[in-house]
């Protein structure tokens, strides 16, 4: 007894004896569900079987097991790691995929095509005075702007009118369809839209047989730098119009509407209303929306690797960081360009952790 109570709590042999067990059963079937998957000794359907059952149980007993020793602490240290037991494991598992790799790719940037023998810089000089590198910057560069500013503009345009129309629901559902598609897809969906028959053939692509039949020549839609750079971001803001879409309509119908029609009264014509009344109102969900849109414009790859193969001056940062890695066998170069975009990136994650914290349910 007196020893349960230094531990801070009235805990029996029992119950000493129970959080022992379990924390000796807990790394039982970890180890153990670890080496039967690592052998890959069972078939294929068996493999996902025990991987999905042992994994939700590993789960369970590894926060368990933490949580019963927990409480042999006192009561006052126990509420302040208990915290840090149910968001460590996922820290580590973050830090584990994700710091650890870039550290990795940091290290690899300053080292040679084989991951040998340091160069120092020379990745990154090849970045800056490569032609095909200053090209993909430069097309990474239009990705960003122009297919953030139309996904963006575009939605809020149509999430205005659509709470304007008498079919608001189905015009909503319409626009946002293409978010069920993924970039691959829409880049073979599209690679037939813009594909090009010569010599008289008859047209397969869309753009091309609406052109034939006004007597307009055929044209290699993917084939014609840099304006192929914008037929490649059109389907881009295709597909992300919808999210914007989404979250915006959201946003608009938390404008107080006591607000709109007190300007109204006053004569505010709808444009000023829109200008000076609306988008100050939901100017958090448009920073919002155009940063998440913005992330994925600077790491898009399935759609230039599926439609062109980053040919025809169609090259981007995250289709050049592909092809050093795994064509070219190029590691140095490879981990070069993975850690110019986490640069490219950081600002925009910082911003909105900054903004995240700002907010009141996180103060």
């Amino acid at each position: 007894m007196n020893e349960s109570r230094k531990l801070g709590k009235r805990f029996s042999s029992a119950e000493l004896l129970r959080t022992a067990l379990v924390v000796a059963a807990t790394v039982a079937v970890v180890g153990l569900g670890f080496s039967i998957l690592r052998t890959n000794a069972l078939p294929q359907l068996a493999t996902t079987l025990v991987a999905i059952v042992w994994g939700v149980s590993s789960v369970i007993l590894i926060f368990y097991s933490l949580n019963l020793l927990a409480q042999i602490f006192p009561s006052k240290v126990y509420n302040k790691i208990v915290p840090y037991i149910f968001i460590g494991p996922a820290v580590l598992i973050m830090g584990w995929y994700l710091f650890l790799p870039t550290l990795r790719s940091l290290l690899l940037s300053f080292m040679d095509k084989t991951s040998t023998r340091f160069v120092w810089f020379e990745n990154y000089r090849y970045l800056f005075s490569d032609r095909s590198m200053l090209v993909s910057i430069r097309n990474t560069l239009i990705w960003l702007v122009c297919g953030t500013g139309f996904s963006v503009l575009i939605g809020l345009t149509a999430a205005i009118l659509a709470e304007r129309s008498f079919v608001n629901k189905l015009s909503k559902t319409l626009i946002f369809l293409p978010m069920s598609i993924s970039l691959v897809g829409a880049g073979v969906i599209f690679k037939f839209m813009y594909a090009a028959k010569f010599g008289g053939a008859e047209q397969i692509g869309l753009l091309n047989a609406i052109g034939v039949s006004l007597g307009i020549e055929p044209q290699n839609w993917l084939g014609k730098a840099p304006w192929n750079n914008f037929f490649l971001i059109a389907i881009f803001v295709w597909l992300q119009t919808g999210f914007a879409l989404v979250v915006l309509s959201a946003a608009l119908n938390a404008v107080p509407e006591e607000m709109i029609e007190a300007a109204r009264i006053d004569g505010a014509g709808e444009f000023r209303i829109l200008m000076q009344i609306v988008i100050p109102n939901i100017k958090a969900s448009i920073i919002s929306v155009s940063t998440t849109i913005l992330l994925a414009a600077l790491k898009c790859f399935d759609i230039v690797y599926s439609m062109t193969n980053g040919m025809f001056g169609t090259e981007v940062l995250a289709s050049q960081q592909y092809k050093q890695m795994f064509t070219f066998q190029n590691y140095g170069r490879g981990s070069a360009i993975a850690i110019l975009i986490l640069v490219g990136v950081s600002p925009v994650i910082y911003y909105n952790l900054k903004e995240f914290r700002n907010k009141e349910a996180f103060k």
